[in-house]
Order: structure tokens, then C-alpha cells, then sequence
């Protein structure tokens, strides 16, 4: 965990770059006090921006699972995105497509995978995640293939490369016009 008191210079790296390219594909975010007791330590999700308690501390893999659930909502409900994901419709797939994104993220950003997958989250899970996303045998690509914003894995240009970072329900629909012609 990171926070205003317990850094170290490798967090701040991650953190930084991770902020920075959150910012550069349009997901909002600012750092925040946060009253309230959170789902996840120390962030939040309000109104389609990323709030960040740096007083409360936070994992920085958790920015990117949280940024997942912002990338895979439809840009026309993404700004009312608001607390826990599941009062949004966010099930079971959305929850394994905003990890595999978070995933597709971290490759790209160059975050090892611990910092990601951290020992304190995903219920004990870790190291298993860890092995199946290494191992190109991870879940929650199809949404992301279904949206186009990604190929296939066995593509050479597959997943977790991304063609696009956020949900784009108009060009998902332009995609499905063109291979009905």
C-alpha cells in the first residue's frame, strides 16, 4: 500500500505512469479526501472519475482495476458510474473484463504483474491469477474482442494488446455493420 507517509520511489514510478496514462486515454481521476469506507482501500469511482485518497492510502494496481470498470462501461453511462460497481450492472463478466483490461494495462505500462495482482486483493486469488494471465489462459477478453477493443489472443496482434482503451459503443456498432456487408 501506498500513502503520504509509507512510499517508496518504485510506488510513485507506478503510480505516476499509471496517472499519466489514465489521463491520456480520458479517464478522469484527482486526488480526494474520502470520508466514507470504500470497496476498495483509499479509491473511489464518482461520476465516471477516479477519486484517489492519498492520506487513506491505496494499492496502485487497484487504479487499474478501477479504471477497468470505467474503460468497459458504455460511454453513454460511463459519468454515472458512481461507488460500487455492482449497483451499475456490473456482474460477474464486467468484473472479469475490468481485470482483464487491468491486465492488458499493466503489460502495456510495464507494472509487474504483484503490483497488479497484490497479495492484500482479489480474495487470496493472486497467485492464481498471476499463473493464468501469464500464461495467456486469464478470462474476460471476449467482452473486450466483442467490443473490438482488442483481437483475439492467438491474433499477432492479440490480447492484451488493445486496439482501443474505452468502450465505444459507436464504433463497436460501425465494426458489426462492416461484417455484415
Amino acid at each position: 500500500m501506498i500513502n503520504s507517509k509509507h512510499n517508496t520511489d518504485k510506488q510513485l514510478t507506478d503510480v505516476n505512469k499509471i496517472l499519466a496514462f489514465l489521463t491520456n486515454i480520458g479517464i478522469k481521476h484527482r486526488y480526494e479526501t474520502l470520508d466514507e469506507k470504500t470497496f476498495l482501500p483509499g479509491l473511489k469511482v464518482n461520476n465516471g472519475t477516479l477519486l484517489l485518497d492519498f492520506e487513506k492510502g491505496f494499492y496502485p494496481g487497484d487504479i487499474l482495476h478501477e479504471a477497468g470498470h470505467i474503460a468497459v462501461t458504455s460511454e453513454t453511462t460511463r459519468t454515472c458510474l458512481t461507488g460500487d460497481m455492482k449497483h451499475h450492472d456490473h456482474q460477474a463478466a464486467e468484473e472479469m473484463t475490468a481485470i482483464a483490461w487491468s491486465w492488458a494495462a499493466a503489460c502495456y505500462l510495464d507494472i509487474a504483474p504483484d503490483v497488479l495482482f497484490h497479495e492484500e486483493g482479489y480474495k487470496g486469488a493472486s497467485a492464481s491469477l498471476i499463473e493464468a494471465f501469464s500464461t495467456n489462459t486469464g478470462f474476460g477478453y471476449p467482452l473486450l474482442y466483442s467490443w473490438f477493443m482488442c483481437e483475439q489472443p492467438n491474433h499477432p496482434n492479440g490480447y492484451p494488446n488493445m486496439l482501443k482503451w474505452l468502450r465505444d459503443d459507436a464504433y463497436t456498432q460501425a465494426q458489426l455493420k462492416k461484417l455484415r456487408l
